[in-house]
C-alpha cells in the first residue's frame, strides 16, 4: 500500500493505488511499464479498439502488460454511439479481458466530450450483463446519479477536455457530485500536472486515471514518480482535514504571557 494512504475499494475489490494509469501515447511499452512501476499503478486502461492485434508482440500493449499485476480496464475510446461502445465491451469479453469496462462514448471527435444519454444507456445495458462498468462523463451531478442509480460502480467526471491538460475547470460540478453518490469519483481527462491531481484529491476525489500529462512528458518515469506524490498528498491532506479559512489574519503564536513593552 501507497505510505499513508488507506485502500481504494470498485465493486468489492480494493486498490493500494488511487492512480489508475492510460496507455496511449506512449513511445513504446518499455517506457509505458517503466511509468507503470513508478506510478505504483494497479489499475491500467486499454483501449481496445486501437489495438492493432496483428502487430509485433514487442509493441502490443496487451502482450506487454502482465495481467497478474495490474487489472486491464478495457475502453470504449472511440465509440460515438452506445451501440458502438457495447460492441466494443463485448469484444472485450471475448478476447478474455475482465468484465471491468470503461465506457466512453465520444460523438464529436474533436471535443471529445461524452454523450450523456448514449453514456447512460451503454451502462445500464452493460451493467445487465455482468460488466463492472465506469462510465466517463461531463462534470454533471445528475447523470452522476443516474449512472449510480442504474449500477455503475464508479462515475468518473472530467476535469476538463481530454488530452489537454488544462488542468480542472470543474471543481465546483465535481464537488457536487462527490457529495451526491455514494460510488468512488474517480476524475479523469484534463489533469495536465501533480497538482491538478492533488487538488483532485484534496477536494474528496476518490482518485485519479492520468494519461496524456505522463505519456507525453519528456520524462515520463520521473513524471509518473510525481503524480503519484501528488495522489498521495491530496488524499492524505483530505483525510487529515484542512483548516478553516479566515477573512483576517490570525497569530501563528500564541498570545498568552507575552512580553510587554512600556517607554
Amino acid at each position: 500500500m501507497m505510505h499513508g494512504m488507506d485502500s481504494l475499494t470498485i465493486a468489492n475489490k480494493k486498490f493500494s493505488s488511487r492512480l489508475l494509469l492510460g496507455t496511449g501515447k506512449y513511445k513504446s511499452s518499455p517506457i509505458l511499464l517503466d511509468a507503470l512501476d513508478a506510478a505504483s499503478a494497479e489499475i491500467v486502461t486499454v483501449a481496445i479498439r486501437r489495438i492493432e492485434l496483428d502487430q509485433d508482440p514487442s509493441d502490443n500493449i496487451l502482450d506487454a502488460i502482465n495481467p497478474n499485476q495490474y487489472l486491464i480496464l478495457a475502453n470504449t475510446a472511440g465509440a460515438r454511439t452506445a451501440e458502438e461502445a457495447i460492441t466494443i465491451a463485448r469484444l472485450a469479453k471475448a478476447m478474455g479481458l475482465p468484465n471491468w469496462i470503461k465506457v466512453e462514448v465520444t460523438p464529436d471527435p474533436k471535443w471529445l466530450f461524452p454523450d450523456p444519454k448514449g453514456t447512460l444507456e451503454a451502462a445500464e445495458t452493460l451493467v445487465k450483463e455482468g460488466f463492472i462498468v465506469l462510465p466517463y462523463i461531463n462534470a454533471d451531478p445528475v447523470l452522476a446519479r443516474q449512472l449510480e442509480e442504474v449500477g455503475c460502480s464508479t462515475v468518473m467526471p472530467l476535469g476538463s477536455a481530454i488530452g489537454s491538460g488544462q488542468g480542472i475547470h470543474t471543481l465546483e460540478e465535481i464537488q457536487i457530485i462527490i457529495q451526491t453518490v455514494s460510488v468512488p469519483v474517480i476524475v479523469d481527462a484534463g489533469l495536465g500536472v501533480p497538482s491538478d491531481a492533488c487538488l483532485a484529491m484534496e477536494v474528496g476525489a476518490d482518485a485519479v486515471l492520468v494519461n496524456t500529462a505522463i505519456a507525453k512528458s519528456y520524462q515520463p518515469k520521473i513524471m509518473a514518480e510525481a503524480f503519484k506524490t501528488g495522489v498521495i498528498a491530496g488524499r492524505l491532506g483530505f483525510l487529515s482535514g484542512r483548516m478553516e479559512k479566515t477573512l483576517y489574519a490570525n497569530p501563528s503564536s500564541p498570545t498568552e504571557g507575552k512580553i510587554n513593552y512600556s517607554g
